[in-house]
């Protein structure tokens, strides 16, 4: 009997997937058999350190810088199909570096420009293939996030995003659905993890009393991209441990 996570054959892009959340999601599809590319903004993927969350292995890999729509357009098909598309891709400014323009223009460009022009791009081999969209957001979508107004604000945009294209693409048989994580052990959010009293405060306010993982976020892409969730679209699943509660 064929599981219903068995995604054997299938051809997955992630976007984004060369290190963090992406990789854990772009690894929990090549562990249940699909094949899998990524895209990141290195020149190859020698360049990642696995030290730093990025395991390239057994994946493909194509440098796209995701703020750029010229290099999204010009950028190649991994294959002569497509099953499933994640759009991991994202960027944060600290230090209010989001209140001013160069800030708030890079985020958005990467954060919810590109989803759009990403989903655009590959909108006729989902069709063809009756595939799935996966957009990656975040409970920062939810409520305001302190000291970052144009991250807050295109993860609301990204969710939006995500009913919108739901509605609209449904009736070709492309289901779009998304994730809202929350406080995720990766390279942005370092700011937090790597500092004892922060890290210490962030647990607490989260009831599982933990970090989550990228392989929590991999369970929930794996998910909705499944048959169990045919009857699943335009809902952005939370998953974030209850620190949004």
């Amino acid at each position: 009997m064929v599981s219903d996570t068995d995604f054997t054959g299938q051809r997955v892009l992630v976007v984004g997937g060369s290190s963090g959340i992406g990789n854990g999601i772009a690894h929990g599809f090549r562990a249940r058999g699909a094949h899998v590319h990524v895209w990141g903004t290195r020149a190859c993927a020698a360049d990642y350190d696995p030290h730093e969350g990025s395991d390239l292995a057994g994946l493909g890999y194509h440098r796209v810088d995701a703020g750029d729509p010229d290099a999204i357009e010009a950028a190649p098909a991994p294959f002569d199909g497509l099953d499933v598309l994640v759009l991991c891709q994202g960027t944060v400014v600290y230090k209010r570096g989001e209140f001013e323009r160069p800030g708030w223009d890079r985020v958005m460009a990467v954060n919810l420009d590109s989803l759009m022009h990403i989903a655009r791009k590959f909108k006729p081999l989902l069709r063809d293939s009756r595939g799935s969209l996966i957009i990656v957001s975040s409970i920062s979508g939810l409520k305001a996030n302190i000291g970052n107004p144009a991250y807050a604000a295109s993860k609301a945009g990204a969710i939006s995003l995500t009913k919108t294209l739901a509605q609209a693409w449904g009736p070709e048989g492309i289901r779009v659905n998304g994730i809202a994580p929350g406080l995720v052990d990766t390279k942005l959010t370092k700011v937090t993890t790597q500092s004892p009293e922060r890290l210490a405060g962030a647990v607490a306010k989260i009831p599982q009393r933990r970090l989550g993982l990228p392989a929590d976020m991999a369970g929930a892409a794996i998910f909705l991209a499944s048959p169990l969730a045919s009857y699943v679209t335009g809902h952005t699943l939370i998953v974030d441990g209850g620190l949004s509660l």
